[in-house]
């Protein structure tokens, strides 16, 4: 996938891309600028999980209490679906957020696409395959400015990232309070204001 970002970035035949990915997306981000870190002015890195693995059992107790009652319902859906269906879907991601969240996970799914769950699973298999201390190893080196934008009443624990924060050269931090896990949904404008005003730092490049 790091292959994948390079070759649209040539296609659209850019020398210097700032690259914003969000969730997974975020440690692609990351993997693309220490990959090719020539090829990227800035890195903005949203609701990322940093670059260990040890969040996920607090991950899992954050999200059943954000589901409450309705977690059983989740996990009877998890257990037959096979086949990446609306409602799971939905239901899940109402936990992504600290407000509203029905409302929001409902326009997320509108259109619906199929959820891929063998290929998200893949993805975060490999991913698991390279340790922290390595991941911390080449941040380290990597001159590229970033931002780390959090959502603090995200589900995923906002400590995983410190390693990331404290590994990176150049790095700014917001944390985004009362925001959980898609930030440009629930406070759009703050959001915005945010990325911009990192990028027109840089020149807007």
């Amino acid at each position: 996938m790091v292959a994948d970002v390079d070759a649209v970035r040539e296609w659209h035949g850019l020398d210097r891309v700032a690259v914003l990915g969000h969730s997974w997306g975020a440690h692609l981000g990351l993997l693309y600028a220490l990959a090719r870190p020539e090829r990227v002015s800035s890195l903005v890195y949203v609701s990322g999980v940093g670059l260990g693995h040890g969040w996920h059992e607090e991950f899992k107790r954050n999200f059943e209490r954000a589901l409450g009652e309705r977690h059983a319902r989740w996990a009877e859906l998890r257990a037959a679906d096979h086949d990446g269906g609306r409602e799971l879907a939905v239901l899940q991601w109402t936990a992504d957020f600290a407000a509203d969240g029905e409302r929001h996970a409902e326009a997320m799914a509108t259109p619906w696409f199929r959820v891929n769950y063998e290929a998200n699973a893949a993805l975060s298999e490999q991913m698991r395959t390279v340790p922290e201390e390595t991941l911390i190893e080449a941040c380290r080196a990597l001159t590229v400015p970033a931002l780390i934008v959090d959502g603090m009443a995200d589900n995923r624990p906002r400590w995983a990232v410190d390693s990331l924060e404290q590994a990176l050269p150049s790095v700014t931090r917001v944390r985004l309070p009362g925001v959980g896990h898609v930030p440009w949904l629930e406070a759009p404008d703050l959001f915005r204001s945010t990325v911009a005003d990192f990028l027109g730092d840089r020149g807007g490049s």
